[in-house]
C-alpha cells in the first residue's frame, strides 16, 4: 500500500504521487533555547518554593517534582507536534476552538472549577488540575492563522473580513472575563491585534479598535477593587508598600538586592515569605535576585533569541497558514515574556501572567512546549515541499502529455 508523508509521520492510506518528500532537521536553535529556559525554569522553581512546600506540603520537592512531570509531559507533545504535518491544524481549528469554548464555559459553573486566589480558573482532572484560559491562546492562533488564510485578499474589508474574527475573539475573551481573568484578555487582544495587521488589515480599522478598547479596559480595572488597588500601586507603590504595594516593592527588593551578579542561587531571601507567588508569576525577581543583572539579562537574551528565530521560521514558510502560525505562536510566547517582564520591574500593573517555560505551571508549561512543537514542524516546512513537488510532478506530466 502505497504511504503518504505527513510531516514525519506515514499515514496508511493511499496517494496518486508516489513522491516522497525528503526529511528535512528542525531548528536546532530554537529547540536548544527553549530547553535552556525550561531547565533554568526547573532550577529556579525549586530555589523559589522549596521552603513554601516543605512549610505547606513538609515536602521540599514538592513543585519540583510536579513541574517536572508537566515538563516530560509537555516535552512529550513537543515531538509529537513537531513531526505531525502543521497544516492538519488548519483543518482543526473551528472544532479546537468550539472544544476550548465548551471548557471555558465548565470552568465557570461553581460545582465544576476550581477556586484559588478569588478566581475561577482551573479545572480538575484527578489529582491535577488544567486551566482552559492557556490552552484558549494557542487555540485563537490556530483560528486566526486558518481564517487569515482563507480571508487574506478580504480582510482589509472591516464587516466581511475583520468583523468575524473579531466576534469570535470577542465572545472568547468575555468568557474568560468571568473567570476573571484580564490578562488573558490582553495577551489575546495583543496577539489578535498583531496578526490582523500582519495578514493585512487596515491600520485605520485597527487603531479604531484600540480606542475603543482603551476606555473599556479602563472601565474594567476602575469597576473592581482588587483591579484599582492593583492600579494604585503601580501608580504609587511606596505609598502603601505593606499592603497594596507590598508584592512590587518585594520585586523592587529582590532586584536591588542582586546587583551585578546577584546573591547566590539558593541564597535569596526575599522567597522566604517576603514576595508573594516567587515561583510563579514573579520568578523573574527572585533570578533577578539570585543571579543578578547578567542572569536577569541572560534570560531576556534567550528569549529575543527564540523571538527572532521564530519570526525567521515564520517568513520562511512557504504557504500562508505556517507564516501566520509561526508569527502568531512567536507573538504570544513574546508578548507573554515581555508582559511578565514588565510586572516584576513595574512597568505595567501587576497582571496574572506567568514566564513562559521558566515560571511554575503545568498548563503554562505544556500549552508553551507544544506551540514550540508546531513551531518546529513549520521549520520542517514539509507540507509546502510536498506541494511544491507535486506542483513540478503535474507540470512535469503535462508536458509529457
Amino acid at each position: 500500500m502505497a504511504k503518504k508523508a505527513a510531516g514525519t509521520l506515514a499515514l496508511p492510506w493511499s496517494t496518486n504521487s508516489p513522491r516522497v518528500t525528503p526529511r528535512v532537521g528542525m531548528d536546532q536553535v530554537l529547540f536548544g533555547v527553549t530547553m535552556m529556559l525550561a531547565i533554568v525554569g526547573l532550577v529556579m522553581v525549586f530555589s523559589a518554593s522549596a521552603v513554601l512546600a516543605g512549610n505547606r506540603y513538609h515536602d521540599s520537592w514538592y513543585y519540583l517534582k510536579r513541574q517536572s512531570v508537566w515538563l516530560v509531559v509537555g516535552l512529550v507533545l513537543l515531538h509529537v507536534l513537531s513531526r505531525v504535518d502543521y497544516i492538519w491544524w488548519k483543518r482543526l481549528s473551528l472544532p479546537l476552538l468550539g472544544g476550548l469554548t465548551i471548557l471555558l464555559a465548565i470552568v465557570l459553573i461553581p460545582s465544576v472549577g476550581l477556586v484559588a486566589n478569588g478566581a475561577r480558573r482551573w479545572l480538575g482532572v484527578g489529582p491535577i488540575s488544567i486551566q482552559p484560559a492557556e490552552m484558549l491562546k494557542l487555540g485563537v492562533v490556530i483560528y486566526l492563522a486558518a481564517y487569515l488564510t482563507r480571508k487574506e485578499d478580504r480582510i482589509h474589508d472591516f464587516q466581511v473580513g475583520l468583523l468575524p474574527a473579531l466576534l469570535m475573539v470577542g465572545l472568547l475573551s468575555g468568557l474568560v472575563l468571568l473567570e476573571p481573568d484580564l490578562g488573558t484578555v490582553v495577551v489575546l487582544g495583543l496577539v489578535t491585534s498583531s496578526l490582523l495587521f500582519v495578514g493585512g488589515a487596515r491600520l485605520s480599522h485597527l487603531s479604531t479598535l484600540v480606542l475603543c478598547a482603551v476606555p473599556i479596559g479602563l472601565a474594567l480595572v476602575l469597576s473592581t477593587e482588587y483591579r484599582r488597588q492593583r492600579l494604585m500601586a503601580f501608580l504609587e507603590p511606596w505609598s502603601d508598600a505593606s499592603d497594596t504595594g507590598f508584592q512590587i516593592t518585594q520585586s523592587f527588593l529582590a532586584f536591588g538586592s542582586g546587583g551585578l551578579f546577584g546573591v547566590g542561587l539558593g541564597e535569596g531571601k526575599q522567597k522566604l515569605f517576603f514576595l508573594p507567588e516567587a515561583h510563579t508569576d514573579f520568578v523573574l525577581a527572585l533570578i533577578g535576585e539570585e543571579l543578578g543583572f547578567i542572569g536577569a539579562g541572560v534570560i531576556i537574551l534567550l528569549f529575543a533569541v527564540f523571538m527572532i528565530r521564530g519570526f525567521q521560521i515564520a517568513t520562511r514558510a512557504r504557504v500562508p497558514f505556517g507564516r501566520y502560525l509561526g508569527i502568531g505562536i512567536t507573538t504570544l510566547i513574546g508578548v507573554q515574556a515581555l508582559v511578565n517582564a514588565c510586572v516584576v520591574t513595574g512597568l505595567v500593573p501587576t497582571k496574572g501572567l506567568t514566564l513562559p517555560f521558566v515560571s511554575y505551571g503545568g498548563s503554562s508549561l505544556v500549552v508553551s512546549l507544544a506551540g514550540v512543537g508546531l513551531l518546529l514542524s513549520i521549520s520542517r516546512d514539509r507540507h509546502a515541499g510536498r506541494e511544491e513537488m507535486e506542483h513540478q510532478g503535474g507540470h512535469g506530466r503535462a508536458s509529457q502529455r
